[in-house]
């Protein structure tokens, strides 16, 4: 399977099949890429998957230098960057060069920012092995270390040239993060596609069995509603104007004559992610998973969501239901309410004075509210499980 990220002269195909990691060197070849390669790869496949990439890479008359990162998200840091440019001075990197990224999403978004900020950005290539990053972090080109005050602050948009999706990598994931990937396939069904949404709750006993077909399904359809929001809004700019989107706006751009759609602003991504960021950063990195963030930040969206009107009950329960079928939480471990709170005014001010809240309206809908209080996300996340 192929989804094309249409962005103009830094459009680039993502490959999804099973058992092609074999073909990674002559997919790079006909990519055009050059004959220097440094491959970053996190530790959790340093002795997997890596030794098959750089095979191939070599049969394709590529040089390629592994390079392993302890896995986890502490890893995503200023000085973890700083040795890998000193990994590329010392293999030679340079401007005809390009970096492989292998692994999770921590490697994607390190090795990414690397690419894009060494000798003022040189080409990469997403060799995502977890289902959070092929269907999320290796899409979009966003990349970015993180910052003891916020997660992923420092970063830039930097496109790979080529994302290589072997769906039989995920056979050497632990079931915890199997299950953790599903929740941003459950975000990308309710704001994009009720019908993917629909296949996500039917098939989830196929999908953490590992079923190959069920998963090349599942990643193919998650690559491709993402596809369609980052081709029209590659670096998050549509509707923020000086005073941001008006409350309630929706996020889907309405359909054209003939078949087609405006572009949708690239915040709908953003779905579950204004509390699930933040629930990682006050947690410590590291002690959630990103999905299992995502999740309750989900079902925090969904409360806010019922609370103005535009989601129904038995929506929310729907989607309660799902995620706790996929073995995903859905209320806050323990944590501060005070905590979480302060947090979110980092997103506050990012937003110039307004948080921003992206709620469902339906399954396959979802709208921007810059009109939720303090006291009614106060309120939520008390039920949730926040101390405080």
């Amino acid at each position: 399977m192929r989804v094309r990220i249409e962005l103009g002269p830094r459009s680039y195909d993502i490959h999804i099949g099973v058992d092609i990691l074999p073909g990674l060197g002559q997919a790079v070849r006909r990519a055009g890429l050059g004959r220097r390669a440094l491959i970053v790869a996190d530790g959790n496949v340093a002795n997997t998957h890596a030794p098959l990439a750089a095979s191939s890479l070599h049969a394709a008359g590529v040089s390629a230098h592994l390079v392993v990162i302890p896995p986890g998200e502490a890893t995503k840091s200023l000085a973890s960057a700083e040795r890998l440019y000193d990994a590329c001075l010392d293999c030679g990197v340079d401007r005809a060069s390009f970096i492989v990224a292998l692994g999770g999403g921590v490697a994607g978004d390190l090795a990414g920012f690397v690419a894009a900020t060494y000798m003022r950005g040189v080409a990469w290539v997403q060799v995502p092995t977890t289902l959070l990053a092929q269907i999320d972090a290796s899409v979009g080109g966003k990349v970015a270390v993180d910052h003891p005050r916020g997660k992923n602050l420092i970063g830039a948009f930097h496109q790979p040239r080529l994302v290589w999706c072997d769906i039989r990598t995920l056979d050497t994931l632990p079931l915890p993060d199997l299950a953790a990937g599903m929740a941003e396939a459950v975000k990308h069904g309710i704001l994009g596609d009720a019908r993917y949404y629909s296949f996500v709750r039917r098939r989830q006993a196929e999908l953490l069995g590992r079923d190959p077909r069920a998963l090349t399904r599942l990643v193919t359809g998650s690559c491709r509603i993402k596809a369609a929001v980052v081709s029209g809004d590659e670096r998050e700019e549509l509707g923020l104007g000086a005073a941001g989107p008006a409350v309630g706006t929706p996020l889907h751009g309405p359909r054209m004559p003939g078949g087609g759609a405006t572009p949708r602003s690239r915040m709908v991504l953003n779905l579950g992610h204004t509390l699930g960021n933040n629930m990682e950063a006050v947690a410590g990195y590291g002690v959630l998973r990103h999905g299992e963030a995502v999740a309750i930040g989900l079902v925090a969206a969904g409360q806010l969501a019922l609370m103005h009107g535009l989601w129904s009950r038995r929506w929310q329960a729907e989607l309660e239901a799902t995620l706790a079928g996929l073995g995903l939480p859905t209320r806050i471990p323990g944590l501060a309410l005070a905590d979480l709170v302060a947090a979110m005014c980092t997103d506050k001010k990012a937003a110039g004075g307004t948080a921003r809240w992206i709620l469902p309206v339906r399954p396959g809908a979802v709208a921007v509210h810059s009109d939720v209080t303090e006291a009614e996300i106060s309120s939520v996340l008390t039920r949730m499980g926040a101390e405080g």
